[in-house]
């Protein structure tokens, strides 16, 4: 099981049972960490835009004590380094996740894969993968969307039309340095990423994870994220989907998680939280852990197999 030490701040973060470096399809490696017991029921997480496994700390303490929790560094995030300049686009992150899939969970055993933002985009843009195919038992989609996003975004306060969409794809590929955390950083990641209901405490965890994550990888993803079309690719995510999103979320507003519910072909509905916004698994982590455990229970055997989510995709394919 995953033990626990203490940073400075007093935050129990999980200390991972093991690390591995992935190998994907391009080269590059990607940071994986290992949590809880090894023969106990999986779940796999993606962090978005920024983060890093250190956002999943709260779902990795909580299920790490009966489940096994596999989360990872996307690209340029984290532990893993960042890629080349062709090293960045929705191909990569799908080559990321089915290299994980494949070198944490045997042949034959299934997985919740849970996704935040890009990370969520990451699960979109691997639908038709083998290794999702093969190891997905059901989703969990948090704050995310599949398009549109500099489109849709809140963040600047501006009436929507072509000047805010070009204006938020400036913000997104940006190279100005974010600076220090203190309490004028803290107060717009506050406004741009989190709701109003948003703890002070978890404010602060998540601004000192967003403000560690490079320049380079940060911009290259940025610009990435300005131009994302994952529609037809949604479409093919066939697994039993669950979707939350913040009501106040002003990156992926709620617009996007409602397209998505709309969209998919085995929807297990969508939960909109008052109060909160983009940052769901840091702001609301109660509600997030307990919607992965609540699709473990549903659709992954003691055994890990996934035999209900086996029977829903075959039954919708056919």
């Amino acid at each position: 099981m995953s033990r626990l030490t203490q940073t400075a701040d007093t935050t129990p973060v999980p200390v991972p049972v093991s690390e591995l470096s992935v190998v994907s399809a391009d080269g590059s490696r990607i940071h994986v960490e290992l949590h809880g017991p090894e023969d106990a029921p999986a779940v796999v997480l993606a962090h978005g835009w920024t983060c890093s496994t250190r956002f999943w700390d709260a779902q990795v303490r909580d299920l790490s004590v009966d489940h096994r929790v596999v989360v990872y560094d996307q690209r340029g995030h984290g532990r893993t380094p960042e890629a080349g300049p062709d090293g960045y686009s929705t191909r990569a992150l799908a080559d990321d996740l089915e290299a994980v899939l494949k070198a944490t969970l045997e042949p034959g055993r299934k997985a919740v894969l849970g996704g935040h933002s890009m990370g969520g985009m990451t699960l979109m843009a691997a639908a038709g993968r083998d290794a999702v195919r093969d190891h997905g038992a059901a989703v969990l989609l948090c704050s995310t969307g599949s398009s549109r996003l500099t489109a849709e975004s809140l963040v600047l306060p501006l009436r929507a039309g072509a000047l805010r969409t070009r204006m938020t794809a400036a913000v997104l590929g940006a190279r100005a340095p974010l600076g220090p955390v203190n309490a004028v950083s803290k107060a717009i990641l506050k406004y741009a990423t989190m709701g109003r209901g948003s703890a002070p405490e978890r404010v602060d965890a998540c601004a000192r994870i967003v403000h560690a994550c490079p320049r380079g990888a940060r911009v290259a993803w940025g610009h990435v994220l300005a131009e994302l079309d994952l529609e037809a690719r949604l479409r093919e995510l066939r697994l039993p989907t669950a979707v939350i999103a913040g009501a106040e979320d002003r990156l992926t507003p709620p617009v996007h998680a409602r397209a998505i519910e709309a969209a998919l072909p085995h929807s297990l509905g969508l939960t909109e939280l008052a109060g909160m916004g983009h940052m769901t698994p840091v702001e609301a982590p109660e509600v997030v852990t307990a919607k992965l455990r609540e699709l473990v229970a549903l659709y992954v055997t003691l055994e890990g197999a996934g035999s209900t989510a086996e029977a829903v995709s075959e039954e919708e394919v056919a």
